[in-house]
């Protein structure tokens, strides 16, 4: 995982949905910047959707910017082509950019390994959260309620020092492209 302290990578990527290149900076809160690497077909995402949602949703308005990102093999998981990841967004009511990055490059500077994965940058860009949601996962029991996410977020808005013990996401595998197969 990319260091905590490190400073957002910058990207310009592709939103199906308007055919717009959205960068960082345009998408980037007063307060903070949530990062999510997200995709159509995996259980772990579909599980948490409902409450990505509302967490974006609550601290969208408070000053957070929130995007995500899907870097998925398109050619071996063509569940996660832009033209589905515009059906994804609508049917999920997703109010952030969902983005395609095609090269995958996006998700090589952040180090992203699996869906969804949760990267919360404070005001300076300066990477202070990486990891889960919460502790829900398909067939757990355990009702999905974005709690660790959202405690880094209220850490950012009452100036409290961020835990140490991050966990990292679990979720489907990043689907890279098989390189030099060409």
């Amino acid at each position: 995982m990319i260091p905590l302290g490190t400073v957002a990578p910058n990207f310009s990527l592709i939103d199906p949905i308007t055919k717009r290149k959205v960068s960082l900076e345009s998408i980037r809160g007063k307060k903070g910047t949530v990062v999510m690497f997200l995709s159509n077909h995996c259980p772990y995402v579909k599980h948490v959707n409902d409450e990505l949602v509302r967490v974006a949703n609550d601290y969208h308005v408070i000053g957070f910017g929130f995007v995500a990102i899907s870097s998925n093999d398109i050619v071996h998981y063509p569940q996660d082509a832009p033209k589905l990841m515009i059906e994804s967004a609508r049917k999920e009511n997703y109010r952030f950019p969902y983005l395609y990055d095609e090269t995958q490059e996006v998700a090589e500077l952040y180090d992203a390994a699996c869906t969804p994965d949760f990267f919360l940058f404070d005001a300076e860009l300066k990477l202070v959260y990486r990891g889960q949601l919460d502790n829900s996962r398909p067939g757990n029991g355990i009702p999905s309620n974005g709690r660790d996410l959202r405690e880094a977020l209220d850490n950012i808005l009452n100036n409290n020092a961020q835990r140490p013990d991050q966990k990292p996401s679990m979720g489907c595998n990043i689907k890279w492209k098989v390189r030099g197969a060409d």
